[in-house]
């Protein structure tokens, strides 16, 4: 990987300095290339390619369709503020701008939610496209533009399409970027027209990234093969309401109306769901051929492109407010950073839309972050109003196993037939392929026809007596709600331009998916939050925790809840509000099951104890507070176990010497820190022994192979009983992750020292760990020779940034080019604090490594007294051309926990404009 170019302080260089880097840089790209390109071709290919592809950003040119003049004000980071005079001419020039810098990007994007992926990279890409045209988001995007979306939604996704399509008009695919020229080399591929519904089907792959507890669900009926169903229920315990606080406090639900109130309503009441379900059949098992077909299913999952997650993994954010008594400015300040998949370009993309004067004509004035190739702010503020989001984790999808009978299957004791259609799949360099689409009556489509596996073992699939007879087997279905269309488009425009509260939630009612945790702000001193959503009610004793029998109606979703009944939140007394993927609401409050899977709340406590800290101490809270909180990397697993740690006799010197790294240790994971490198090593080993070691392969770490103890055990087992299995799953997708759920697993038994989890068999090397004292012990001693092994003997050398570093891939060509292209689209390694489960959540997975797998994907925190005061980072840079000098101009900051300036007002952005580019109708 090329070490990252971009520069680390703020001076300018000068105008010999500035020559000499670009020739430097040039001098590297023609070389590069022509190594790639052959070397009588490559200098020239490579030279004028990279300068073709580069944004226009000054003086003007002329757009057809537009009404009137358009200003595009870029500052030193190249972030645009457009400036115009009505709303079509401002969401034009939104698209116009956001193909300059990011229409590759934009381009790979609508063909992953169109499942046509191997039209771009050939055969490779199939199986993907299989999956995604079995989903059918373009189907469902292409509904909701016809028949959902408002006229004025309609519009803007118009005029956003234009201004793309202006840029496209003329242009070759090595004028727009250097990807496309080199897949000029294997593909004759050529870019096509933009349409409203591309920026449509985005939402589909966020939510689909966004989407739950679906990972969870396959997980826990997966373990049923090697434990029993307590062993499961340990290794997922109940959120811990008592210590660590929801997201509502004020409020819960008035069984009289009907709706969530705020303050003191009558009662919880009997709500349609209980919050024990047991899944399938009325079983807490699944059945065995379900085990088979659920490991290929994830297989087919995991290979999906992820749009802004973890394929639904790991994938948490941090967002809080705090009202202006408890700040410097008297008024409101907002934070948010969305911890999501590292991608290069940043999945986010930051602009301004402004109005030059506000009007019925012309409505917005509102910047902040969006995604390339969809119009409008997604997170940010307008002149009135702030907000942010995280993902709320509410359950909106379930897998029904399904009975199949001949050309249909069973429901209620009939056979009705499938809804079918075909779908044509083109292929680079290949030939095209037909697939048929089988689907339930209430849309479901069946995921395992796209795996002809899935099909064998669902013939052999078992279930209890009160199921169907096996005959042609069974099919698992997936029922979802962003496969019904909605208006989620429409809130974005409404957010957008929201003034108060009132409209804020009007917008929200609008939001069906992803459900995200909305938090807001107003410059009238007012603070809220807001679950909005289509969430699916369940009969009684289903809470969708497991795979569900798809024969059975009473299974089937009974309705959604009422907007009017999810809970909410308005100038709460204490002051503000933290929302980081913990419980919403207290469950005795509220009568309805949002989900058996929260977060389990480590973050939004941590973050909660600071503000509270704060507060008592008398203090005010500054914007600059708000920053250091999102860089606050204390370790809550670490204050558990490292007192325990520290009282263990240890008998090898080398083992004792890196045990006292650990004195001392103020639990904070700075990159510098050889105690935090330790401990991490020793808590990953922790959890092998205790955890990783007893859960079946499927959830294991591919190709990691070990003889494993009988069935439904979680001690050790006599050498003659063991059997040889061998991990299947993605290093970074494997469990246990060493999550929070985790941190709750550990300390619901870190008391009992004899209990069974803490017993592991004897090695070669380690005789047998019978109780936790043992077994941290032996953690310990792993943990040790694993970091001499990674890190040298000698610990003062040892870092906790050596083992936990961030590389920037380019999620096609730089995953799955040759190298020498990824060795010009990449960028990286940074070395990195914080860690899993922390408030600065780069995320790592325990069972994988120490790699960062995802991280806050941007940061910034709103002054609601003065935006202009406001500050903002992303993880990349505004531009998605490799040798831009925005490709990466941000990521040294943000990996030091810098903020930028944010402009907002007129003079602030014309103070900080570099460039300015006049669009001209």
């Amino acid at each position: 990987m090329p070490p990252n170019t971009t520069a680390s302080s703020g001076q300018k260089p000068g105008k010999s300095g500035r020559k000499k880097g670009r020739k430097a840089r040039l001098f590297l790209i023609v070389l590069v290339l022509a190594l790639f390109g052959g070397v009588a071709y490559g200098g020239y290919w490579g030279v004028s390619t990279v300068r073709a592809s580069f944004p226009q950003t000054k003086g003007s040119l002329t757009l057809d369709g537009l009404s009137g003049p358009v200003d595009v004000k870029r500052d030193g980071n190249g972030i645009p503020q457009i400036y115009a005079s009505s709303d079509e001419d401002l969401f034009m020039a939104q698209g116009y701008v956001q193909a300059q810098d990011r229409f590759y990007e934009m381009d790979v994007r609508r063909h992953m939610t169109s499942g046509r992926l191997s039209e771009m990279f050939g055969s490779s890409q199939v199986k993907n496209d299989e999956f995604l045209r079995t989903m059918g988001w373009d189907r469902v995007a292409k509904e909701e533009y016809d028949k959902k979306l408002s006229a004025s939604t309609k519009k803007y996704l118009q005029a956003y399409a234009k201004g793309v399509n202006a840029y496209l008009k003329g242009k070759d695919g090595k004028d727009i970027s250097l990807e496309y020229a080199a897949l000029g080399f294997t593909n004759d591929y050529k870019p096509q027209e933009w349409t409203p519904v591309d920026s449509v089907a985005w939402l589909k792959a966020m939510a689909w990234d966004l989407r739950g507890n679906m990972q969870e669900e396959i997980d826990r009926s997966l373990m049923t093969s090697r434990l029993g169903p307590k062993q499961i229920a340990d290794l997922y315990p109940e959120y811990p309401y008592s210590r660590n606080k929801t997201i509502t406090q004020e409020g819960q639900y008035d069984s009289v109306t009907g709706s969530y109130v705020q303050g003191s309503g009558t009662t919880a009441g009997s709500g349609t769901q209980s919050t024990a379900g047991t899944g399938l059949a009325g079983n807490t098992t699944a059945p065995d051929g379900l085990q088979s077909q659920l490991s290929k299913l994830y297989n087919v999952l995991d290979n999906v492109p992820t749009a802004v997650g973890v394929n639904g993994n790991g994938i948490g954010s941090n967002s809080w407010v705090v009202a202006g008594e408890h700040t410097i400015t008297s008024k409101p300040l907002l934070a948010n950073d969305p911890h999501l998949s590292a991608s290069l370009p940043s999945v986010w993309y930051q602009m301004g839309l402004h109005c030059t004067s506000v009007s019925s004509k012309c409505q917005y004035d509102v910047s902040g972050y969006t995604f390339a190739g969809m119009p409008g702010v997604v997170i940010g503020h307008n002149q009135n109003i702030a907000w942010g989001m995280t993902n709320s984790g509410v359950d909106v999808t379930d897998l029904y196993l399904e009975k199949i009978t001949g050309e249909g299957y069973e429901y209620d004791g009939k056979v009705l037939p499938f809804a079918t259609r075909k779908e044509t799949i083109k292929v680079a360099g290949g030939s095209t392929k037909t697939i048929v689409v089988r689907e339930t009556k209430d849309g479901m489509p069946l995921l395992s026809d796209r795996d002809d596996e899935l099909v064998k073992v669902g013939k052999k699939a078992t279930v209890d007596s009160g199921a169907p007879d096996r005959g042609d087997g069974y099919a698992i279905a997936l029922r979802w709600t962003a496969l019904d269309p909605g208006n989620s488009m429409d809130a974005v425009f409404q957010l957008d331009k929201a003034s108060n509260w009132s409209e804020f939630r009007t917008a929200a009612a609008s939001f069906d998916v992803p459900s995200q945790n909305l938090i807001y702000a107003d410059t009238n001193n007012h603070i809220g939050y807001q679950l909005p959503g289509k969430i699916p009610t369940r009969s009684k004793g289903d809470d969708g925790s497991l795979p569900s029998p798809g024969w059975d109606s009473k299974y089937r979703w009974t309705g959604y809840i009422k907007q009017s009944a999810l809970p909410y939140e308005y100038d709460p007394k204490r002051g503000y509000i933290v929302t980081a993927n913990q419980a919403v609401v207290d469950k005795d409050k509220y009568p309805y099951t949002l989900t058996t899977d929260w977060g389990y709340g480590t973050r939004s406590q941590r973050i909660s104890d600071l503000i509270e800290a704060k507060i008592k101490g008398g203090g005010k809270i500054s914007t600059d507070d708000m920053r250091q909180m999102q860089l606050d990397d204390s370790s809550e697993i670490a204050k558990l176990i490292v007192p325990k740690l520290l009282k263990i006799d240890v008998a090898d010197k080398n083992v004792r010497d890196a045990q006292k790294l650990l004195e001392g240790w103020d639990y904070t994971q700075d990159a510098d820190s050889a105690a935090a490198a330790y401990f991490n090593a020793t808590w990953r080993n922790i959890l092998k022994l205790a955890f990783g070691n007893k859960l079946p392969k499927e959830l294991r770490v591919k190709g990691q192979c070990l003889n494993v103890a009988p069935v439904d055990s979680t001690g050790p087992a006599d050498e003659n009983q063991t059997v040889r299995e061998c991990g299947q799953r993605e290093a970074d997708q494997a469990q246990p992750d060493g999550g929070d759920r985790w941190f709750e697993v550990v300390r619901k038994i870190i008391d009992d020292q004899n209990n069974d989890w803490w017993k592991a068999p004897k090695t070669r090397l380690d005789k047998a760990a019978d109780n936790r004292d043992e077994l941290f012990a032996r953690a310990m001693k792993d943990a040790r020779w694993e970091l001499t092994a990674k890190l040298g003997k000698d610990m003062d050398t040892w870092s906790w940034g050596r083992l936990h570093r961030l590389f920037l891939k380019n999620q096609t060509l730089g995953t799955e080019g040759p190298g020498v292209l990824q060795y010009m689209l990449n960028r990286g390694p940074w070395k990195l604090s914080g860690g899993e489960a922390t408030v600065n959540a780069t995320g790592w997975n325990a069972a994988g490594g120490y790699g960062v797998v995802w991280v806050p994907s941007m940061r910034m925190v709103v002054n609601l007294d003065d935006f202009d005061k406001s500050k903002w980072i992303n993880l990349s840079g505004a531009s998605g051309h490799a040798y831009s000098a925005h490709y990466t101009d941000q990521t040294d900051k943000w990996a030091k926990g810098e903020l930028l300036p944010w402009s907002f007002s007129d003079k602030a952005v014309d103070k900080s404009t570099s460039d300015t580019l006049v669009l001209k109708p």
